[in-house]
């Protein structure tokens, strides 16, 4: 597409925007341009009005509201994952609303890892999120092994991105599991999951996935890439609101395996109040669930997944890449003089849903935009992450973003602000 720099050319792709109209389904502010849906997405009203209906439902029902409701909530991570699994390509018994991310990948590497003496080393990059790799090695330590001898790092070359080669020429006869990011969380990159899981089965290695940043942006397709599991959060491009119940995938050939980390809420279902000591978990991703399930932090997620089946997520995720690229014409044509950059691949088949707009004085350039109308995060050391997400961004929201940031640089407002990063960044 042939991008223009003018507020006359984003007006008028917001009036050929067949995704225009969800804006208004969404609690925006008049206050802000909210660029931050990469970290947390706005709250959809409908997941407001969900919310609502249960807790109604709990004051009218009390215990009663675990049989007595439409949809079953003794089942509703059931309901949940089946909306979900159309935008990361698997069958609906292969997901499940469980947990959070940290704690599901506890569950998934306690489950799959079985190490032997000549198999048994774990492969992972040096750029993703820090909590895979925090639970990782204490799941190491667990079963009393070294992890400097486990622990096999891929290292970016430009500690911003990494190339799927390495990965793969990593990927040694004695690496027992892969843990990569579909998504970066700083630079943005989108990694070739397809290739690097079809080269890791070659290996018989198992292959897990953190989502985070991808879920929600663009369409994964677990079944299709044969990978073993993933995890993602829901309160990113799903719109679950803050803490809002994590996910996990379990491709169908592990269900027959018992889960690492048992409870009572992965029981066969019409066996569960027998309350038995032997456990007998069912054989589906639900198995994989543990304590009761968090009623309050799952209900906003059925209005936003709903809000996706009517959007569809190919649409988003084409509005997504032309709200991206526009975003990156606009900082070549109007920032580059100001020593920005943009840090993420600019490849659509290479970058997921955030720009990652690079520089020197990245912390105050975030403050100044902070307190100027802009909405973004900063990651260090020097990056401001902008996600115009495709539900409730519009081209005018990132035409007057651009055009914000450029007035902090003319006016030299960010030199008004600490050069210190916040506690929550």
């Amino acid at each position: 597409m042939k991008f223009e720099n003018t507020l006359d050319f984003a007006k008028e792709m917001d009036g050929n925007d067949v995704l225009g109209e969800f804006k208004d389904e969404f609690f925006v502010s008049d206050e802000y341009i909210y660029m931050d849906g990469n970290s947390l997405g706005l709250l959809p009203k409908s997941g407001e009005d969900v919310l609502m209906r249960v807790l109604s439902d709990t004051k009218k029902l009390g215990i009663n509201l675990w049989s007595k409701t439409n949809p079953n909530l003794f089942l509703y991570q059931d309901y949940l994952g089946e909306l979900m699994a159309p935008l990361v390509g698997c069958d609906k018994d292969e997901v499940t609303i469980h947990g959070n991310t940290t704690i599901n990948i506890h569950s998934m590497f306690s489950t799959l890892y079985k190490p032997t003496k000549d198999k048994y080393k774990v492969l992972l990059d040096d750029l993703n999120f820090p909590t895979g790799r925090y639970a990782i090695e204490s799941q190491i330590r667990l079963k009393n092994l070294n992890v400097s001898d486990v622990i096999k790092e891929i290292k970016s070359k430009d500690q911003n991105m990494l190339d799927e080669d390495d990965i793969i020429a990593g990927m040694t006869d004695d690496v027992a599991l892969v843990f990569l990011p579909s998504v970066l969380y700083r630079s943005g990159q989108l990694l070739d999951v397809e290739k690097i899981t079809m080269e890791a089965k070659k290996k018989n290695i198992i292959i897990g996935l953190d989502c985070c940043h991808g879920v929600g942006a663009l369409k994964h397709e677990f079944s299709k890439w044969d990978v073993d599991f993933a995890v993602w959060c829901t309160y990113k491009y799903l719109n679950g609101g803050p803490g809002s119940t994590g996910a996990l995938y379990l491709n169908k050939k592990h269900h027959h395996k018992d889960p690492g980390l048992a409870g009572w809420h992965g029981y066969v279902k019409d066996k569960q109040f027998d309350l038995r000591n032997d456990f007998q978990n069912a054989h589906n991703a639900g198995g994989w669930q543990t304590g009761t399930p968090n009623i309050f932090s799952m209900a906003p997620l059925e209005g936003s997944l709903k809000i996706f089946q009517r959007a569809g997520i190919d649409r988003i995720r084409d509005k997504s890449l032309t709200l991206t690229g526009y975003l990156m014409y606009l900082i070549d044509e109007n920032l580059s003089q100001y020593g920005f950059s943009v840090g993420n691949p600019r490849d659509d088949g290479k970058r997921g849903g955030h720009v990652a707009l690079v520089h020197e004085d990245a912390i105050r350039i975030n403050s100044a935009m902070k307190e100027n109308g802009i909405l973004p995060d900063f990651r260090f050391p020097n990056i401001i992450r902008l996600a115009p997400v495709s539900l409730y961004t519009s081209f005018e929201d990132v035409y007057n973003t651009v055009q914000i940031i450029k007035r902090i640089m003319e006016e030299k407002i960010y030199e008004k602000y600490e050069n210190k990063r916040a506690t929550v960044a």
